[in-house]
């Protein structure tokens, strides 16, 4: 308690707890998942599914390694631009993940239908990425401390490779949609806190 209210929820957490309902929902009524997965040959007839297929996952690991993300990286980056802007940018780079793989379909790369929220967690990433370079990190394959600038660029280079393998079963072109989403928004939220710290050193 404080000021005797109780604590406003936070949108990571409301998104965590969502999530989980979703899962839930999608392991209790048959046919749910496909009403509302990216299924990228219909989407455009259907274009809520390049926002509902982010809180879909396809099995329990999906659903734990995109929330421990979301819930490592979110809770920094929503205590650093707020609840509204993160909100925001998620629902943004999700929608983002959605179109840049329904760009591989277009080419020709894959038609399989993709879900999970590794999209719109890879813009937050992003994000923290540019506000938080030199923070340390371990991903794999590379289990060393690597700072976040760093991670970009495995990041990148890594689903790129990934786009172009359909076989994979990761939808990298998400990734990489959502990924460029953040590093644009964390620029220009990066450039604000140094306009505005110039401003009151004049």
């Amino acid at each position: 308690m404080r000021d005797g209210q109780a604590d406003k929820m936070s949108v990571v957490d409301g998104l965590l707890v969502f999530i989980v309902i979703v899962f839930i929902i999608q392991w209790l009524v048959p046919g749910f998942t496909e009403l509302f997965y990216f299924d990228p040959s219909i989407a455009i007839n259907e274009p809520w599914r390049f926002l509902t297929s982010v809180f879909l996952h396809g099995g329990v690991a999906h659903l734990f390694f995109n929330l421990y993300a979301l819930y490592l990286f979110g809770k920094i980056v929503e205590n650093k631009i707020g609840s509204g802007e993160f909100l925001k940018v998620f629902l943004i780079a999700g929608i983002s993940g959605s179109f840049f793989y329904w760009i591989t379909y277009v080419l020709g790369i894959t038609n399989a239908p993709a879900l999970g929220a590794s999209g719109a967690i890879f813009g937050i990433m992003g994000v923290a990425a540019m506000l938080f370079p030199e923070m340390r990190i371990m991903i794999f394959p590379i289990m060393i401390p690597i700072s976040m600038r760093t991670a970009v660029v495995v990041w990148i280079v890594l689903e790129f490779l990934g786009v172009f393998n359909p076989y994979s079963g990761i939808a990298s072109a998400a990734h990489l949609g959502g990924l460029f989403v953040g590093l644009i928004y964390g620029k220009m939220v990066k450039n604000k806190l140094m306009e505005e710290y110039y401003f009151f050193l004049e």
